[in-house]
């Protein structure tokens, strides 16, 4: 029986000896190079060495694609570095010092690259051919790989190939992209910050990052900034989760903007059931145990149809790496666009391999979502857990010590809220019932402060103080 037209019969061995072919062509493939760009950097560079500093932050020793001219560029890097100069002479006994006279003919090679450079006036220009070979070279080599996963997945399921090859098609693009900006003139900063000044002053010197919606709050901080990191900690029950929520909820319902929630606390169904409640006011409990009242369906469906039309996005996978992390945030971003990034919460993260101690690991997972909020451009909620040992104190508003593992924390945020509710400790006493201190510990562009909130437990929310302003999304 023939196979169909444009199919291959793999059961009768057709096709394999096209890939075994196609496998050699490759092999026989010369990687994308440009000896002559490469010997015109090397030239130039010995011909007139004030032109090292045009290329040294452009391209690396591993640039370079045959040996002999990484190894000529690492020897002038050596000399460069200790003030020496750097022609055939001076190259030529670096060389015989090492024992590598014959990897450039006994210097005969040195003397020909430096002969046959006509100026180096265009060596910026060739060191971008070098390279762009360089990058092709790696793309190569990285697609290579992603191809033997492919075929070798090694346990590993598709979406973790993906991430990985994401990752490192990034990691390229990312380091082409460093070096090559010149410095900021003052005279062009000077213009931006001036812009950005008359900005504000239009706005009235208000809110000039992402608003929360409380009141207070916002005027304290200007809103949360893009680029922030901003770390959420207190003790539990004391509503973590449901102010990151509520701030999650105004982003996408009044600044029109999609939001990022990563819970690795919770389900993704379970914190819809939050949305409902804070959405709609409907009593969480009664949502708990399907116990609803008349009036409560009216209200959960009216929230569920508000809910439908915001971009509100929920991953619950458990212990997410910052590298998995990052992956499925740049990738919504891409799809979607992305105002806000939410994480339920930081010590419930991990990085694979790392098992030398937590404050270690902590410190990896606060630097990348530092990282991450700079390379998107938003704002990143990360919640945190707090010692327990403020139990024992008599005050136990939080401090910036309470933060567990809070060096690394301390460090990377650029600001640190803490939430603390009285009445929780003091149910009978409290002279705050229904209010929650909203604590600023650590800002880094704006001063420290506490505003109050109240708090609807019952509703899963938290309100303006004066009155409820945040109001009905509707």
């Amino acid at each position: 029986m023939n196979a169909r037209p444009g199919f291959r019969n793999e059961s009768r061995g057709e096709g394999r000896g096209d890939r075994g072919l196609d496998a050699r062509v490759d092999q026989l493939r010369v990687p994308p190079q440009s000896i002559e760009a490469e010997q015109s950097v090397l030239g130039g560079l010995m011909l007139a060495p004030d032109a090292y500093d045009r290329v040294i932050d452009h391209i690396t020793e591993s640039d370079f694609y045959r040996r002999d001219h990484q190894l000529i560029f690492r020897a002038i890097n050596e000399l460069a570095k200790k003030g020496k100069p750097y022609d055939a002479v001076t190259l030529g006994e670096w060389f015989d010092s090492m024992g590598m006279g014959e990897q450039v003919a006994g210097g005969a090679y040195l003397i020909e690259l430096a002969s046959t450079t006509p100026s180096a006036a265009n060596i910026r220009a060739y060191a971008e051919i070098v390279r762009d070979k360089a990058i092709l070279r790696q793309l190569i080599d990285v697609g290579t790989g992603i191809v033997n996963d492919g075929y070798q997945p090694d346990g590993r399921d598709s979406s973790e190939i993906l991430d990985e090859a994401e990752r490192q098609v990034l990691a390229i693009a990312q380091a082409n992209s460093s070096g090559k900006d010149d410095f900021t003139s003052v005279h062009q900063a000077l213009t931006a910050a001036f812009d950005e000044l008359q900005t504000r002053y239009a706005n009235g010197g208000g809110i000039t990052g992402l608003p929360t919606g409380y009141t207070e709050f916002d005027e304290l901080t200007a809103g949360l900034q893009k680029t922030d990191l901003v770390i959420l900690a207190a003790r539990p029950a004391m509503g973590k989760t449901t102010l990151a929520l509520n701030m999650a909820e105004y982003a996408a319902f009044r600044s029109k903007l999609p939001v990022a929630v990563f819970s690795m606390e919770m389900s993704a169904s379970q914190l819809a059931m939050r949305l409902i409640s804070s959405v709609g006011r409907v009593n969480a409990q009664r949502l708990r145990t399907g116990q609803l009242e008349d009036e409560d369906w009216s209200r959960v469906t009216s929230a569920i149809r508000q809910l439908r039309e915001v971009k509100i996005f929920i991953d619950d996978e458990p212990g997410l790496s910052p590298t998995k992390l990052a992956a499925k945030a740049r990738r919504l971003k891409r799809e979607h666009g992305l105002g806000l990034i939410v994480i339920d919460y930081l010590q419930l993260m991990s990085v694979p391999g790392n098992s030398e101690n937590r404050a270690t690991e902590i410190s990896e997972i606060s630097r990348s979502l530092k990282g991450l909020a700079k390379e998107l451009e938003v704002p990143v909620i990360a919640l945190s857990q707090l010692n327990r040992s403020l139990e024992t104190r008599t005050d136990k508003r939080p401090v910036m010590a309470d933060l567990r593992e809070s060096g690394a924390i301390e460090q990377d945020a650029d600001m640190i809220v803490f939430i603390y509710r009285d009445e929780y400790y003091n149910k009978e006493n409290s002279p705050d019932k229904g209010l929650a201190e909203v604590i600023i510990g650590k800002q880094r562009s704006g001063p420290t402060g506490s505003v109050k909130l109240k708090f609807f437990g019952e509703y899963t929310r938290f309100d303006n103080l004066a009155h409820d302003s945040i109001g009905s999304f509707e």
